[in-house]
C-alpha cells in the first residue's frame, strides 16, 4: 500500500507543480498587462518592476492553487483510468475513497496553507502592490490622467476630460477642472474645449495649456452660512488661452515604499477585518437610530395638527374659516412639506444603502477568505472523481474541463459577493455560495465514480422516449 501511495502522490505532484507555475505565470502576465499603462514610459527601474511582479505573484498564489489542484486531480486520475491502472487498483479490492486517502491528507495541508497565506501574506502583498501601483502612476502624473472620469490623484485638483489624443497623448478635449486649493468646495471651475499637457523632465510643475474656455469662481472667502454664500459675488470670464500650473514636487520624487492606502478590505487580515466590521457597525447603528428618530419627529410635526395652547387636536373643519386663496396656499405648503419628507426619506435610503454596502463588502471578504481556503478541498473532490469518469489524461480535455469548472466557481462567487453587497442575501451566504453549490456536485461525482457510472445515464433518459416512439409506430401500423 505504501508503494501505491507513493506512486499516487508522484502521479499527482508532477502535474500539480507544472500546472501551478504555468497558471501563476499567466495570472501575473494578465495583472501586468492591466497595469502596463501605469508603468510603461516612466523610467521605472527593473528592480521596481520585479518588486511589483513579486507582489502580484504573492497575490495570485491563492487563485492559482485551487485551479492547479482541480486540473492536476483530473489529469492524474484521468491518466490512471485511461491506462487501466485505476481498474487494476479496484480489482485488488481498493475503493476509490481508500485509494485517494493520501491525496485527501495533502489537500488538507494545502487548504490550511492557503488559509494562512490568505490571512497573512495576501493582505501584505495587496497593501504593497496597490500603493506601489499608485506611486508608479504618480511618477508622471500627466501620463496617469484617465479620460472619462475625475482624476483626483493630483493634490488640490480634480480633473476630467473627454478624450486624450495626439502623438504623445498630451492633447485633451472638453476639459473640466475643479480648483480645490482654498478648500474642498468646488467654488473654482475651469472649462475648456481643448487642452495640452506640458511637463518638462525635472520640472516641479505640471502645466495645462487650455484653449477656448471659461473660468468661474464664487467669491465666498471665509463665509460659512448659507445666506452669506448666496449673497457672495460670482465671477465668470471667457479666455482664448489659459495656463494652469500644478505643483507636483511632492509626488514627482516617486517613493516606491510610500504608503497611502491602508484600510482596503484586501489589505486586512481576518482579525483586522472582524475589528473593522465592528468599528463600522457601531456608527452605522447610531446613524440609523438618529436619522430614524429625526424623520419620525419631522413627520409627526408636519402631519399632526395640534393646538399649541390647550394641547387638543384641531378640528379638520378649521379650513372652512379660510378663504379659497388661503386654503390653496395652506394645501401647497402642506404638499411641499410632505414632498420634502419623501425626498429626505429617499436620500436617507440611498445613504443607508451605501453605508450598508461598505460594511457588507468587508463582511463578505471575511467569509470569502475562509471559503476560498476550503475551495482547494472542494475542487479536489470535484476533479478526482471527474478524472476517473472521463478517463482522459494530458492537458487537452482536462484543461478545458478544469477552466470551465473554475470559471463557474468564480462566477458564482462573484455573483454571491454582489448579491451580499447589495444586501439581497446575507454576507455569509454570499461568501459561501460557490462552495454550497459545488460541494454537492462533488459528492454526486464521487458517488458516481465509486459505482463506476458516468456523470449521466443517457439510457435512463433515452429509453422512455424510444418506448414512446415504438408505441406510436405500432398504433399507426394497426
Amino acid at each position: 500500500m505504501k508503494i501505491l501511495n507513493r506512486y499516487l502522490l508522484k502521479s499527482f505532484l508532477g502535474p500539480f507543480l507544472a500546472t501551478f507555475f504555468i497558471i501563476l505565470f499567466v495570472l501575473i502576465m494578465q495583472a501586468l498587462w492591466l497595469q502596463f499603462d501605469k508603468i510603461a514610459g516612466k523610467g521605472i527601474s527593473l528592480v521596481i518592476i520585479l518588486k511589483f511582479l513579486g507582489y502580484m505573484a504573492l497575490m495570485m498564489v491563492p487563485t492559482a492553487l485551487p485551479i492547479a489542484i482541480l486540473l492536476s486531480s483530473i489529469m492524474a486520475l484521468g491518466n490512471m483510468a485511461e491506462n487501466y491502472e485505476f481498474a487494476a487498483v479496484k480489482s485488488a479490492g481498493i475503493s476509490l475513497q481508500k485509494f485517494i486517502r493520501p491525496l485527501v491528507i495533502l489537500m488538507l495541508v494545502l487548504s490550511l496553507s492557503n488559509f494562512l497565506f490568505l490571512n497573512y501574506v495576501f493582505p501584505y502583498a495587496s497593501l504593497k502592490s496597490k500603493n506601489l501601483i499608485y506611486n508608479m502612476k504618480m511618477k508622471e502624473p500627466g501620463l496617469a490622467l484617465v479620460p472619462g472620469t475625475f482624476n483626483t490623484e493630483i493634490p488640490n485638483y480634480s480633473i476630467k476630460f473627454e478624450e486624450k489624443y495626439g502623438e504623445d497623448e498630451n492633447l485633451l478635449r472638453n476639459v473640466l477642472i475643479y480648483d480645490l486649493r482654498s478648500n474642498t468646495v468646488n467654488n473654482k471651475v475651469i472649462t475648456a474645449k481643448k487642452g495640452e499637457i506640458v511637463s518638462e523632465e525635472g520640472s516641479r510643475y505640471l502645466t495645462l495649456v487650455l484653449e477656448d474656455g471659461y473660468y468661474a469662481e464664487d467669491m465666498i472667502g471665509n463665509k460659512t452660512s448659507v445666506e452669506s454664500r448666496k449673497r457672495s459675488p460670482f465671477t465668470k470670464a471667457h479666455f482664448d488661452k489659459y495656463e494652469v500650473s500644478i505643483d507636483i514636487s511632492n509626488i514627482g520624487d516617486f517613493d516606491p515604499d510610500d504608503v497611502k492606502y491602508k484600510t482596503g478590505k484586501e489589505m486586512l487580515s481576518l482579525k483586522q477585518l472582524d475589528f473593522f466590521i465592528d468599528s463600522l457597525q457601531t456608527p452605522y447603528n447610531e446613524f440609523v437610530n438618529n436619522r430614524a428618530d429625526r424623520v419620525y419627529k419631522t413627520l409627526k410635526a408636519n402631519l399632526l395638527m395640534t393646538d399649541t395652547v390647550q394641547g387638543k387636536a384641531l378640528n379638520p373643519d378649521i379650513l372652512e374659516n379660510f378663504t379659497d386663496k388661503e386654503k390653496k396656499r395652506i394645501t401647497e405648503n402642506a404638499f411641499i412639506a410632505v414632498q420634502g419628507n419623501f425626498d429626505n426619506l429617499k436620500s436617507f435610503k440611498e445613504t443607508l444603502k451605501d453605508k450598508r454596502k461598505i460594511i457588507n463588502g468587508y463582511n463578505v471578504e471575511f467569509h470569502k477568505r475562509i471559503a476560498f481556503s476550503i475551495a482547494c478541498l472542494v475542487l479536489f473532490f470535484v476533479g478526482t472523481p471527474l478524472g476517473s469518469i472521463i478517463r482522459k489524461g494530458g492537458f487537452g480535455l482536462p484543461m478545458i474541463i478544469a477552466i470551465t469548472i473554475f470559471v463557474i466557481y468564480f462566477f458564482i462567487s462573484t455573483f454571491g459577493k454582489n448579491m451580499a453587497e447589495s444586501n439581497k442575501v446575507s454576507p455569509f451566504v454570499g461568501g459561501w455560495l460557490a462552495t454550497f453549490i459545488l460541494l454537492p456536485f462533488g459528492v454526486f461525482l464521487m458517488i458516481r465514480a465509486t459505482k463506476d457510472k458516468g456523470i449521466f445515464n443517457l439510457d435512463a433518459f433515452l429509453q422512455p422516449v424510444v418506448n414512446l416512439f415504438n408505441k406510436i409506430f405500432k398504433l399507426e401500423k394497426n
